[in-house]
């Protein structure tokens, strides 16, 4: 042991350590009082992971929670997606929108003479007005369709790449096919229950209110099928595309104006095109005008393309390939982290 000079003050010292330190009296508790309240200090806690040994629920019932949080989303926010109200709003103003020629016809079935087979004639089923109803470029593929499905959408996968809902997922019994499957069949179903139930009501109405016999309903049934069969092609294909575009971004202010540049830009290029050089052949570029041109050979209309129905038939698979080749590759590199 070294030897302290002597000059060194051994008590004085100590006193000096002690005012610093503490006396040593009542110090073994380690406690200290904060606001009036004890808590033990220098508490370590340990931190320790285990395996869930519980029992899981059901595939179906995993996928169905994706399926309910955002379809409910549009009627509760409790739980669910949060739609902004006034998304709300404008969804079931394009809905209403949709059921309009109903009203119409049963205007029509209360007025008698002339006045009731005008209105008939004029809303009543026909290829023209079932072809209408699904694909009429106006009001229904300019002002509705396209925003409906740029609504829906918008947020569907951006946000789970912003908010990282992706870690949520993928860290729970979720594999990357059922998360797409089921925003798949969300959009479908929210867009199918706007688009093809107002085409399935119209169609029923003018049958009840006009009070047609089983000969009418077996002429105009294959008409109608025609029609629901366009209905179903717009629905995955809308889906397919606005899907794609809400993968590749954060912001599902760029996944709706995104599609609706698809859908208009392209529209209006081919058109310009089409005015310029009298040819149709660019309309094969644009998602409604392939759609149209099928439409109008399931229901019997005449073409008003130039080009062969196949290049339409073929240019809408390969739409619908690409949009689901960039859906599932950007859903692959989606990791259980927030990105």
């Amino acid at each position: 042991m070294t030897n302290l000079p002597d000059d060194i003050d051994i008590e004085g010292t100590k006193t000096r350590m002690e005012v610093a330190f503490g006396s040593g009296d009542g110090d073994e508790d380690m406690t200290a009082i904060v606001a009036k309240k004890e808590s033990n200090l220098g508490a370590i806690f340990e931190q320790s992971y285990k395996p869930w040994n519980g029992e899981l629920g059901p595939r179906w019932m995993r996928n169905y929670s994706i399926f309910r949080h955002h379809v409910y989303g549009l009627f509760t926010s409790k739980g669910h997606r949060h739609y902004h109200p006034f998304v709300r709003l404008t969804i079931l103003v394009i809905f209403l929108a949709s059921l309009t020629p109903i009203p119409m016809l049963f205007l029509s079935s209360l007025l008698p003479g002339q006045d009731g087979d005008f209105l008939s004639k004029m809303w009543g089923i026909n290829r023209f007005n079932l072809w209408g109803q699904i694909l009429g470029y106006f009001p229904r593929n300019l002002c509705m369709w396209p925003l409906l499905t740029a609504l829906v959408v918008g947020g569907m996968i951006s946000d789970d790449r912003r908010n990282g809902t992706s870690a949520i997922y993928f860290s729970r019994p979720i594999n990357r096919f059922d998360y797409t499957a089921m925003k798949f069949i969300s959009v479908a179903v929210i867009l199918g229950f706007v688009i093809i139930f107002s085409y399935f009501a119209y169609y029923t109405s003018a049958i009840v209110f006009r009070g047609e016999g089983w000969a009418f309903l077996i002429d105009t049934l294959p008409l109608f099928l025609g029609g629901m069969l366009s209905g179903i092609f717009l629905v995955l294909t809308y889906t397919s595309i606005g899907l794609a575009l809400s993968s590749i971004s954060q912001s599902r202010f760029f996944a709706a104006i995104g599609f609706l540049s698809v859908i208009y830009g392209t529209k209006i290029v081919a058109l310009l095109i089409d005015m310029q050089f009298d040819t149709s052949i660019l309309y094969i570029l644009s998602p409604y005008d392939c759609l149209a041109h099928l439409g109008q050979f399931l229901l019997g209309i005449e073409l008003n393309y130039e080009h062969p129905l196949a290049f339409s038939i073929i240019s809408l698979i390969i739409m619908n390939i690409i949009s689901m080749g960039i859906l599932v590759s950007r859903i692959s590199s989606m990791e259980v982290t927030r990105e």
